[in-house]
């Protein structure tokens, strides 16, 4: 997956995360399965970003930023902003 097509995928994962924020808060049930999909979303997310970042980062120090490789979601969100 290039730069391109990882912006593309994290442009469209952005606007369901937007829906499901918006039928959580208008859900008049306990919108558990929504829930669910958030958070899976956001994990998703979080390893595209990631990706993303090892590309630009290889690229910038003269590495071929196609041996970036999606790390697990339990290793990406033990970073810290």
């Amino acid at each position: 997956m290039d730069q391109q097509e990882i912006l593309s995928r994290i442009a469209a994962m952005v606007e369901t995360e937007k829906a499901l924020r918006e039928r959580i808060a208008t859900e008049e049930t306990g919108g558990d399965e929504e829930r669910t999909q958030l958070a899976a979303l956001e994990r998703q997310l979080n390893q595209c970003w990631d990706l993303l970042r090892q590309r630009r980062a290889k690229s910038e120090f003269g590495q071929n930023p196609d041996e970036a490789a999606v790390r697990p979601s339990s290793q990406v969100e033990q970073y810290r902003s």
